[in-house]
């Protein structure tokens, strides 16, 4: 296979992910003041935090990128993920290793990345303080990680914490345009709404599911994104929200949202989610509103736990009547 075919088999992620600093979309403060680490020769241990699909391993790497040629990369780059055995026999052998030992090239301290950092053992974490101390001379460590609560407080002292914060839609679109142009994809406007509204910030889902969409359709419109993630469409939330809010026969309620889910395949925590948002907006009174969102909640909970869908259907429909049987008592009142 040649090198161009590889390129083009490449998942749009990896294809677009950048490789300078500049071509980052986002935390100008964040780059910039790492910028200013490495013009003047500094750069502390760092510890990134935040979010999936925030720019945190793309950052480091355009940094490594910046900072190493390509003969000097592998030499003086060590990359961990959350895939790699990273237990306290993995910090005393490959990580020690590497940082103990000094390289043929006068290009500064060596760089390990740890990806997913929060998923190490606490003993891993222990071990790794004293390591960080000791070749601070030879090697500068970055911590990635989601959670920063689970990572050790004697590491987050020995790092520059920086914070990734979920990405804004107006930071998004302007880079989804741009890999939707040089693919030749067909988005409408519809369908980038619906991708921005899935993605919660998060770019790395942004374009997976902009690919999978495009692979499946060829044609990204807001029905097709929906689809291809087996999220409920709008039309058929308004569908369950108007069983919910006018049917008066409970069994004829529960076969219609059954038959909806089957036929579709939808589960009903998207169902709970995407009716909790419109509810919020309906001209409900407070307590009516206010007893059916706890019901709600704890019908999700419930769910989460790994109670039965149809057990809790029947808890949504009944909380929705019981709603309606208030809201005609307060009105007879």
């Amino acid at each position: 296979m040649v090198v161009g075919e590889v390129s083009k088999n490449l998942p749009w992620v990896e294809k677009y992910r950048p490789s300078k600093l500049e071509e980052l979309i986002s935390h100008d403060d964040i780059i910039k003041t790492i910028n200013q680490f490495m013009s003047a020769n500094q750069l502390p241990h760092l510890l990134f935090y935040g979010p999936p699909g925030t720019g945190k391993t793309s950052t480091i790497l355009a940094c490594a990128k910046q900072m190493y040629t390509p003969q000097q990369f592998n030499s003086m780059v060590l990359e961990l993920n959350a895939s790699d055995d990273r237990g306290i026999g993995i910090v005393r052998g490959q990580i020690l290793n590497f940082a103990s030992t000094r390289t043929i090239f006068k290009a500064g301290p060596k760089l390990i990345i740890l990806d997913e950092a929060d998923a190490m053992t606490n003993d891993a974490q222990n071990a790794l303080r004293r390591i960080i101390e000791k070749y601070t001379e030879n090697v500068r460590f970055c911590i990635i990680c989601n959670y920063l609560g689970k990572i050790i407080p004697a590491l987050q002292s020995r790092c520059t914490r920086f914070r990734f914060a979920p990405l804004q839609q107006s930071q998004i679109v302007p880079r989804l345009q741009e890999v939707a142009n040089a693919e030749g994809v067909k988005i409408s406007e519809d369908g980038i709404k619906a991708l921005l509204a899935l993605s919660g910030g998060d770019m790395r889902k942004v374009l997976n599911t902009l690919q999978s969409t495009w692979l499946a359709y060829r044609d990204v419109t807001e029905d097709n994104v929906y689809t291809c993630v087996g999220h409920p469409l709008r039309s058929d939330i308004n569908l369950i929200l108007n069983w919910l809010l006018n049917e008066n026969d409970f069994a004829v309620c529960f076969k219609n949202i059954q038959d909806l889910k089957i036929t579709k395949g939808l589960a009903l925590g998207d169902i709970l989610t995407e009716v909790h948002t419109i509810i919020q907006r309906a001209k409900l009174p407070p307590e009516v509103l206010i007893t059916l969102l706890i019901k709600m909640a704890d019908a999700e909970a419930r769910l989460a736990s790994g109670c039965s869908e149809r057990i809790e259907l029947a808890a949504l429909i009944a909380a929705f009547q019981v709603a309606r049987d208030q809201v005609k008592v307060d009105a007879d009142a």
